[in-house]
């Protein structure tokens, strides 16, 4: 289903809700917002297959954007809000978008994109006046809160990086049904799996431009469900939105876990946690010790799958299966998982290797890059597609990984990319050389550090340390940044000039059989 049912069976039902300050939007509200957003953008001229941006923070009115294009037939690109402009505006150009919502509260960001993205038709901001954005809600009011007169069903095309070069859009065709229909379809995963229906309340903790909290708050919204979105995490924070709202489902990544954990026990005891019967995570594999922790805390609720937005296979594992098999991240339910050596060979149970997922279609397409859409599938194989991670699959077929095929940092359950950082401190005039590896951090999986060779005659020193991270700051997104800067006489390249990466990372992790913490 999707809002346009739901609206009719329970208009004054909250569809989402903001656990902070009380916010909401009602079925009824969603359906008429996104209608009229819809009639605005066919009116502009935009139809099915064209692509639309959103660079919003957690806000109510992501919904009424997103069910604007669901509803319209439209590729929707949900950009990281912390991007700088530079980097945001990049993703909405190479996205081809002909219109771009935004909001007041990023109008600092926001302003700047227009001069990066040349060819978007229209700019729209809400919540206050933004330089070069037109009132979307004095925009949306010169249209019917009406449906369409067809409703093709559109779909997201979000962006991940790879480890070279600029983020890539992930294509996968639009569905053929209309929006009524393809809805049935799109929470069917989720309830099968963790029970979404219309008396779920879906707590979202995590930035709604990420896959899985878009997915999961369109899921539960299907499902005629209410979500309760948070505006950012916060640790006792999210325990008091379980109570005070009956939250019974939730995702998370591990990172929050640990957040949780080191909250003082008179801060984190106290709270009514029983209508929570389904708390989700994945992101990235969650350390044994935590998850144990969280198994004792919050009881059998917490279920885990591994999957990716480049793939269609997906692996899955409740806390019952998991207490049997400690540090697995569950077998496939959709996909055939084969585990291949570098060359493509397939390796015998038991032994580690690039991970695939086999599936019956070519699950996806990189946007504009039929080169790098080759590249993540296997040698022989168009239709086995792979995320650069390593593991192994046990006798009784359950996954474990063990490593990772790129060197993709995930720090707090959020992908980072060496290549792009490297690329912007070579540009600084006293660094020679550089490499960006993840070494360990006990709270986020993963921190990023720089290892730089200094410039002939600049003395490596606390000074050239910090200066080096604040002109980091200056010229990628903060989260990206370094957290520190070790320095070496000379970086371990390969005759060929190939950074031997490896060398420097086994200095941070030691030698050990995982390098996941």
């Amino acid at each position: 289903m999707y809002p346009g049912h739901w609206a009719t069976v329970h208009p004054e039902k909250l569809a989402i809700v903001n656990s902070v300050t009380g916010e909401g939007r009602t079925y009824r509200e969603l359906d008429d917002r996104s209608n009229r957003l819809a009639q605005l953008l066919h009116a502009q001229g935009l139809r099915r297959g064209d692509h639309m941006a959103l660079f919003m923070e957690n806000n109510v009115a992501y919904f009424d954007v997103v069910w604007a294009a669901m509803r319209s037939g439209l590729y929707l690109t949900a950009v990281n809000r912390y991007l700088t402009a530079e980097e945001a505006g990049y993703i909405v150009d190479d996205c081809e978008a002909k219109v771009v919502v935004s909001s007041r509260a990023m109008g600092e960001v926001a302003e700047g994109i227009p001069a990066h993205a040349p060819r978007c038709e229209r700019w729209l901001a809400l919540g206050g006046e933004v330089e070069g954005y037109e009132d979307l809600d004095k925009a949306m009011s010169e249209f019917p809160a009406e449906p369409l007169a067809e409703e093709p069903a559109g779909g997201f095309m979000l962006y991940s990086s790879g480890t070279t070069g600029r983020p890539k859009g992930i294509t996968r065709p639009l569905p053929d049904k209309g929006v009524a229909e393809n809805g049935k379809a799109g929470s069917g995963l989720h309830q099968a799996l963790w029970g979404f229906d219309e008396n779920t309340i879906y707590l979202s903790p995590a930035p709604l431009y990420h896959s899985a909290p878009l997915g999961f708050c369109t899921a539960a919204q299907i499902s005629g469900g209410t979500v309760v979105m948070m505006p950012k995490f916060d640790p006792r924070g999210s325990l008091q939105a379980i109570q005070d709202h009956r939250v019974t489902h939730s995702q998370w990544v591990p990172t929050m876990f640990s957040r949780m954990l080191k909250l003082d026990p008179s801060e984190r005891e106290g709270f009514d946690l029983s209508s929570h019967r389904c708390a989700i995570h994945a992101a990235a594999p969650c350390p044994r010790p935590v998850k144990q922790q969280m198994l004792e805390w919050w009881g059998d609720v917490i279920y885990e799958y591994y999957a990716g937005t480049e793939v269609n296979g997906f692996t899955h594992i409740t806390p019952q299966d998991w207490r049997n098999k400690p540090g697995t991240v569950g077998k496939p339910i959709l996909g055939v998982i084969h585990v291949c050596d570098e060359e493509g060979k397939e390796l015998p149970t038991g032994e580690a290797g690039i991970i695939y997922f086999e599936r019956d279609h070519v699950p996806f397409r990189y946007h504009n890059d039929e080169e790098k859409t080759r590249s993540s599938q296997h040698p022989e194989h168009e239709n086995w597609s792979a995320l650069g991670d390593v593991g192994y699959v046990d006798e009784d077929g359950y996954l474990f990984l063990t490593d990772r095929a790129t060197f993709m940092i995930i720090s707090g359950g959020v992908n980072i990319y060496p290549q792009e950082i490297e690329d912007a401190l070579i540009m600084h005039p006293k660094v020679a050389d550089v490499a960006v590896v993840g070494v360990p951090n006990e709270e986020m999986g993963e921190e990023v550090k720089a290892v730089v060779q200094p410039a002939e005659g600049v003395e490596a020193d606390e000074d050239l340390e910090a200066e080096i991270l604040a002109y980091a700051r200056e010229h990628i997104a903060h989260y990206k940044c370094p957290r520190s800067v070790d320095f070496e006489a000379e970086l371990p390249r390969l005759p060929t000039g190939k950074l031997y990466k490896r060398l420097l990372k086994d200095r941070y992790w030691g030698k050990h059989d995982s390098r996941i913490v």
